[in-house]
């Protein structure tokens, strides 16, 4: 399958047109595309005399006819209207509101093509962005999953009022219109099941539902969170206010409905923002948490380190805590970063943007020490609960920025032979990777969700001494266009073990 190299941010220069500016599409006018690529989000890419036309829906070697929506300098969009000559990639969703809803951008491609694609993107990225010497860097197949649906273990339902209903789901794409869900086919089944019954329930206790055009309205989203390892669940309510008649009835009758539901939250947001939680949170009915746990996927061979190991660990998620939603794949991810760590039980590891510490407590039962580092203190008291609750100790959890603990690292002697990071989407601070390669670690494993700022870091320590050994993507999110991707980079400076 044929996968573009550009996205809308880089069709400069394919454009033809006049010295008056026109372009070869108008906004309304249908046009006959052939199909040549798929940009990063998943759309369709045509051109039209050179000039870039993005196709949700529509799939490379596909012949189409599509009505241009709108035309922008550098590119246009349009809405498929008729398959000429399908892709023999093509297949019919099982959603069956995959085309209205946003939540995925995929299920209309064959799944080992979803795979290819994904690749293809980090591929791509890393000949564009990252200028890599492909012929010596190893760039794996996506590591796909037995079944690509309901693997999602969190669920945010916006809530609105329809035909005099209370409905949920998700947002249509770029917009805030919700779109009616009553079973996501790729979210737990137990989330669908929950939020039934909660719409059930505010119905019959006439509760008001918020409109973000005025700020008017209690309930703003339903978000259920479910653990697969343990069966539990919770529900939080989340509403535009502290005084909400009715919930404790609710939570004893969602409890009584569902038995698996282990605890009923509300979370209280008042702000006038797409910011889902807000900073209040009391719990209605049971506990503030439950337990969920990953099990490591690893190559045995490559992890002869601690023997004391534990192939599953155990994690508690409160309404707040940031938690991988593919407990699956999660496993698969962490397993590739343990291989990469090559751990034979002494090393110092250093584990930036840690999170709640689920990769800094499997690096703790192989390696002699670990720090992990994260900015949301939060996440923090998460990761050391995290440790109590599994018995690790030789752990110490930091709170702040990366960019500023790690030279305090550096300046008291620190120098770990090992150093995993997984930032945020917007990649690395250059100030961090120069005190990475100032440390002189051994090894250099990234794990990233962003293939674009991957590769930019990915240059930048090329040219401080580390070479891409190995890049693994991942498919932690089957049937959207996301990718996950794991790198193994060495000092080249260092003879690697």
């Amino acid at each position: 399958m044929a996968m573009t190299k550009g996205s809308r941010g880089n069709t400069q220069g394919n454009r033809r047109s006049d010295t008056r500016g026109n372009t070869p599409v108008r906004k309304g006018e249908t046009v006959e595309l052939e199909l040549t690529g798929l940009t990063h989000s998943g759309e369709g890419v045509g051109r039209r005399e050179g000039f870039a036309v993005f196709v949700p829906g529509a799939l490379p070697g596909e012949r189409v006819k599509a009505r241009v929506t709108g035309v922008k300098k550098n590119y246009a969009t349009a809405l498929l209207d008729t398959i000429l000559q399908p892709s023999p990639e093509r297949q019919e969703p099982v959603c069956p509101v995959f085309r209205e809803c946003g939540g995925c951008q995929l299920q209309h491609l064959k799944y080992e093509a979803q795979l290819a694609y994904k690749r293809q993107l980090v591929v791509d990225a890393l000949n564009r962005i990252g200028k890599l010497d492909l012929d010596h860097v190893v760039v794996r197949p996506t590591l796909g999953v037995a079944d690509p649906f309901h693997y999602r273990n969190k669920a945010q339902y916006p809530v609105g009022f329809r035909g005099g209903r209370v409905v949920t789901g998700f947002y249509t794409a770029r917009s805030h219109d919700i779109v009616p869900i009553a079973d996501c086919h790729i979210q737990h089944p137990l989330n669908g099941r929950i939020a039934g019954v909660l719409r059930g329930l505010l119905e019959k206790y006439r509760l008001s539902v918020y409109d973000e055009r005025t700020g008017q309205g209690l309930i703003r989203h339903l978000l259920i969170r479910t653990a697969a390892a343990t069966g539990e669940a919770m529900a939080v309510l989340v509403t535009n206010g502290r005084d909400v008649p009715h919930l404790e009835e609710i939570a004893a009758e969602l409890t009584r409905e569902v038995p698996q539901v282990a605890g009923v939250v509300q979370n209280v947001n008042t702000q006038r923002t797409n910011v889902i939680l807000g900073d209040y949170t009391r719990t209605i009915a049971g506990r503030d948490e439950i337990i969920d746990e990953i099990r490591l996927k690893v190559d045995e061979q490559a992890d002869e380190g601690r023997k004391d190991r534990a192939d599953a660990l155990k994690f508690a998620i409160s309404a707040r805590s940031f938690f991988q939603v593919n407990p699956v794949q999660t496993g698969v991810l962490y397993g590739k970063a343990i291989q990469y760590a090559a751990l034979e039980g002494n090393e110092t590891v250093v584990d930036a943007y840690c999170g709640i510490g689920a990769i800094s407590l499997f690096l703790a039962q192989r390696a002699g020490f670990v720090y992990g580092i994260e900015e949301v203190a939060p996440a923090i008291e998460d990761a050391r609960k995290n440790a109590a609750l599994n018995g690790i100790t030789n752990v110490e959890f930091l709170t702040g920025k990366v960019e500023d603990l790690l030279p305090s690292l550096y300046s008291k002697g620190i120098r770990p032979e090992v150093i995993v990071v997984d930032p945020p989407r917007k990649g690395c601070e250059e100030s961090v990777l120069q005190t990475f390669v100032a440390m002189a670690p051994r090894r250099i494993v990234y794990v990233s969700c962003n293939p674009s700022t991957l590769a930019r870091d990915l240059a930048l320590l090329a040219g401080m001494g580390y070479e891409t050994r190995e890049v693994q993507p991942v498919d932690m999110f089957p049937q959207t266009s996301h990718v996950e991707s794991i790198v193994l980079m060495t000092n080249s400076g260092q003879k690697d073990k």
